[in-house]
Formats: C-alpha cells, sequence, structure tokens
C-alpha cells in the first residue's frame, strides 16, 4: 500500500481540473465537437491535450475540496470555460448554416433538405456545402491553432482551480450571436438577391406571356440561377467568414477575461 502515500493527490486533481476544460471545449467546438468526430477520437484528443498541459500548469496553487460538491463545483467551473470557448466558435459557424438556408427557403428548393446528422435536423444540401467549405478555410487559415492558442491563454489567465462563471461571458455570447447573423445575411446577399431579381422578371414574363407554365420555367430557372450566383458569391462569402474570424475570438476571450495573448500572433 505505499503506493498511495507516495500517490500525488496534486498532480490528480489539477489534471482532472485540465481535462476538464478542455473536454468542455471537445465537446462544443466545430471540427472536434461534431457527431462526425467518433466519441473515442475525442476523449482520446482530451486526454492527450490534458497530459501535455498539465505539467504546465502544476506550479497553480489549488484549494483541495474536502467534499464532493466543493469538487462538482470546481469542476463546473472548468467545464463552462473550456464549453463557452468551443460554442462561441459554433455560433459564429451557425451563420454558414444560415446562408445556406436562406438560399436555399428563396430558391424554392426546401424539398431538397437532407438529414445532417451532426446538428440532428433537416438542413438544404447549400447548408452544408458553405459549412464544409467554411471549415476547410477555418483549417487553412490557422483557425483550429487559433483556438487551442486561446485554450492555452485561459489557462495563464485563469489557473485551474480559480474558474468561475465570467461576468462578460454572457454578453460575448450575445454579441457572437449578432456576428453570426450578420454574418449569414452577408454571405447570402447576393444569391438573394439574384433570386428575387430573377423572381421579379419570371412574373413580368408570366403577365405578358400567360401561356407560358411559369412555374415549370420558374423552377429550372430558379435552379440555374441558384447555382450560378452560388459559384460567384461563394467566394465572397468566405471572405466574410474570415474576416468575422479574428473580430469572434477577440469577442470571446474577452468575454472569458482573457486580454492580448498568443493566438493572435
Amino acid at each position: 500500500m505505499h503506493w498511495i502515500a507516495q500517490f500525488d493527490l496534486h498532480l490528480l486533481i489539477v489534471f482532472t481540473l485540465v481535462l476538464t476544460r478542455i473536454g468542455g471545449l471537445v465537446m462544443t467546438a466545430p471540427i472536434y465537437g461534431t457527431s462526425d468526430t467518433p466519441a473515442q477520437v475525442r476523449a482520446l484528443l482530451a486526454a492527450t491535450l490534458a497530459m501535455l498541459i498539465t505539467p504546465s500548469q502544476l506550479a497553480a496553487t489549488v484549494t483541495y475540496p474536502y467534499a464532493l460538491l466543493d469538487y462538482l463545483m470546481v469542476i463546473g467551473g472548468e467545464l463552462v470555460i473550456g464549453a463557452a470557448l468551443g460554442l462561441g466558435i459554433t455560433i459564429l459557424f451557425s451563420g454558414t448554416h444560415l446562408a445556406g438556408l436562406l438560399i436555399g427557403r428563396t430558391a424554392g428548393l426546401a424539398l431538397g433538405e437532407t438529414y445532417d446528422p451532426s446538428t440532428a435536423e433537416d438542413l438544404p444540401d447549400f447548408s452544408r456545402l458553405l459549412f464544409w467549405i467554411s471549415t476547410a478555410v477555418f483549417v487553412t487559415i490557422g483557425g483550429h491553432r487559433m483556438v487551442m492558442a486561446g485554450l492555452l491563454d485561459t489557462f495563464a489567465a485563469i489557473p485551474p482551480g480559480q474558474a468561475s462563471h465570467p461576468p462578460g461571458i454572457s454578453q460575448a455570447l450575445v454579441v457572437l450571436v449578432t456576428q453570426s447573423l450578420s454574418l449569414g445575411l452577408r454571405a447570402a446577399a447576393p444569391a438573394v438577391a439574384a433570386l428575387l431579381l430573377g423572381t421579379l422578371v419570371m412574373g413580368l414574363i408570366s403577365r405578358t406571356l400567360p401561356q407560358l407554365n411559369v412555374m415549370a420555367l420558374g423552377f429550372g430557372l430558379n435552379s440555374m440561377l441558384t447555382c450560378a450566383a452560388l459559384a460567384l458569391a461563394v467566394g465572397a462569402a468566405l471572405w466574410v467568414f474570415q474576416e468575422q474570424l479574428q473580430p469572434a475570438m477577440e469577442t470571446l476571450l474577452d468575454g472569458l477575461s482573457v486580454a492580448g495573448g498568443r493566438w493572435g500572433q
């Protein structure tokens, strides 16, 4: 039983606190937290990151919990920090879903919606297309590294065991929802404007040539116009997403009381 006496309780507590914060991020962040990523991979990623970060946090002063309730409260604070960081980026990604939804509904292609297992709801194919392209851009510009650097900055600003509900996180999430809505509207604006203009033209044609089958002609025209407008506007939509990423990270880290940091370097 000598190994029990030699067991480092401080190391165990710090590791569990670090693992909880990282676990909150891995559960909610895009790419890491989607159901497309197997649970075993997410658990292995969280455990690996925790083992890498824990040695740098051993100098943190951690108050030993003398009751299970106290320990659960500390664990809950760590979980809030990690989940808020991942949720903020997920909210930004939801703007691409909104853009695809606006384009699909305006084009009259709502019947083409398919079930998305990652969100557990029916989404237009345009939403999935914009989401995956945005994910590729996110990885290309180093967004995953920004998230990891932001996570390390939270450990520098809020050591393990000292996490509590950040007073500005609620306001930061509200701002992120606003930015996500702005992203969706700006990304969908060119295609929606082209579709509305096409509908106006079809209305004028139907008044001029009432013998034409406007319903059949309009559906095909809307489909071709949607694909053409989306092909021309997808670059602008992704540029808007790239521009929104850095302000979103700044807002999120400010809400977590993390100023500056290495993520923007």
